[in-house]
């Protein structure tokens, strides 16, 4: 890909979702802030605290299940998929929380809003745990959401985030990865961002084969210790095998400067014509240094069939409540 190649934006032309002045209107009615706090806190340059999650997808590949229920929402025993990220977010430090959504998605606004209603019913009903249980994150937590109208890519669903974003750093979490670790992933890419002030990408080491399923990073050591920091030289979208620069993979969890927008503004349709984030972090890469961090943990990739069942077995047999009669049931299948 040429990068001085002079590009074109539809994010800025003819298929601009929204007028800038819509969605700034948006966020300013959807935003709810957290009980008990008052006003607006005063914005800081040092502390990220918006996190952006694409959530637009139509989720073909779970039909007929997603016909009428986001895929996000999909549980993993009995809370949605979504929720398990959005926790990791708050579990990083995060205070804000930006979905970029689409047509039929507004079950996931729903869930993270605070259901009053719900919590008296169920104190009435003797269910104190279960009353906090069901507005726990939307206490924790601000929400609002902004559409992606057109599926133009994930480069494009972070770009239409722009106006609520600002310009400030950002975290973006992607809905399919849901990562299990003692340190959460992006807390993990927070400390190389207060080291470096830089943009910071999850990296985790694939097979050959599988690598022209991600953007894949061109890398070389900084000397850390544990051999989990590297600085990025490239990155290619979806390569072949025998092109890749390494088989170190991005995985969905982005640690982003402002200056990713200027650099998505001018990128050109990728791979599967899409705004790709892989190809603006190319053009980032001229302006300013991107780190990649081999992250610690057990990453699930919930966006596939055999992936969400893996989490779902997985994290059941992890629950206090299940796990001895889950386990009990599974010896027991005849396989």
């Amino acid at each position: 890909m040429d990068l001085n190649k002079d590009t074109k934006n539809p994010h800025r032309g003819g298929l601009d979702p929204f007028p800038l002045s819509f969605l700034t209107l948006r966020w300013r009615a959807i935003i709810r802030p957290k009980p008990g706090q008052k006003g607006v806190k005063e914005l800081t340059m040092n502390r990220v605290r918006k996190a952006v999650i694409p959530a637009a997808g139509m989720g073909t590949r779970f039909l007929p299940a997603t016909k009428a229920i986001p895929k996000e929402m999909l549980p993993i025993v009995d809370k949605p998929t979504i929720q398990y990220v959005v926790e990791e977010a708050v579990e990083s430090g995060f205070e804000d929380v930006i979905f970029v959504t689409s047509r039929g998605k507004g079950a996931i606004e729903d869930h993270f809003d605070y259901n009053h209603q719900l919590e008296e019913s169920l104190r009435r009903q003797s269910k104190p745990e279960l009353a906090e249980l069901v507005n726990e994150m939307s206490r924790r937590i601000s929400i609002g959401s902004v559409r992606q109208e057109r599926p133009l890519g994930l480069g494009h669903a972070v770009l239409v985030a722009q106006p609520l974003v600002g310009d400030e750093a950002f975290g973006v979490f992607l809905g399919d990865d849901i990562i299990v670790s003692k340190l959460p992933c992006m807390r993990q890419l927070l400390g190389i961002h207060e080291n470096y002030r830089a943009s910071v990408l999850a990296v985790q080491e694939v097979s050959p084969e599988n690598v022209s399923r991600y953007g894949v990073v061109d890398v070389e050591p900084t000397g850390d210790p544990e051999n989990r920091v590297f600085k990025v030289l490239d990155a290619v979208e979806k390569p072949a095998p025998d092109e890749a620069p390494s088989n170190l993979a991005i995985i969905g969890r982005y640690l982003l400067t402002p200056g990713v927008f200027p650099a998505l503004e001018e990128t050109a349709p990728g791979a599967g014509g899409e705004i790709q984030l892989t190809d603006a972090l190319r053009r980032l890469l001229l302006k300013e240094p991107v780190y990649a961090c081999r992250f610690d943990g057990r990453r699930y990739d919930a966006g596939n069939k055999l992936g969400y069942l893996m989490a779902t077995v997985e994290f059941a047999l992890q629950r206090e409540d299940l796990k001895e009669d889950f386990r009990n049931y599974l010896k027991h299948l005849k396989l």
